[in-house]
């Protein structure tokens, strides 16, 4: 499967993403939407803990972002990912980290970022590790969660609903953090 990075320094190009079923790429609307509400990334930070294909930290990059962290744990996924930085020109933009995102957290308790996407696996939307992750966001950060979209937006500790929008099955829910966790 191609997955077309939208707009920006990298905008029409293409990336591959990991065969099967074990990642969930975004959809290219939602994706598109999600940065077009984001605007201007320059300078901006992003945490990608759930990388799959990296499209959203390449999309990241193309639109001005500084510097990603991708973190996948799959195999396949973590070698797809390997050729799209490859095939982007972008290494001195983005680090992977072969990992589980809780795992990592635990090991950079102090590392923090602009925004955090979480664009979890099929059918694993697991909000007590989106709650760990909290302690990455900035206070001026945003959390982008990303849910079917027959559900409600998800509460997560430590962060309150700011934004929400619907991309037919799929939605997505901006968190910030709480006015007294900042």
């Amino acid at each position: 499967m191609r997955l077309k990075i939208i707009s920006g320094t990298l905008g029409g190009r293409f990336i591959q993403a990991p065969s099967g079923h074990v990642t969930h790429p975004m959809s290219e609307r939602a994706r598109g939407g999600m940065f077009n509400s984001l605007g201007n990334l320059t300078g901006k930070t992003l945490l990608d803990p759930y990388a799959g294909s990296g499209a959203v930290s390449f999309e990241a990059i193309s639109r001005g972002a500084e510097f990603a962290i991708m973190i996948e744990r799959d195999r396949r996924a973590q070698e797809t990912i390997l050729r799209n930085i490859e095939s982007l020109d972008v290494a001195d933009k983005v680090k992977l980290i072969k990992a589980d995102c809780r795992a990592w957290s635990r090991r950079n308790e102090d590392q923090t970022f602009d925004i955090i996407v979480l664009e979890q696996p099929y059918g694993a939307i697991d909000l007590s590790t989106a709650g760990l992750l909290v302690k990455h966001l900035k206070s001026t950060g945003i959390m982008i969660l990303s849910h079917p979209g027959r559900e409600s937006s998800l509460t997560v500790n430590g962060v309150v609903v700011v934004d929400k929008m619907r991309y037919g099955d799929a939605a997505l829910a901006f968190y910030r953090k709480e006015p007294s966790k900042i």
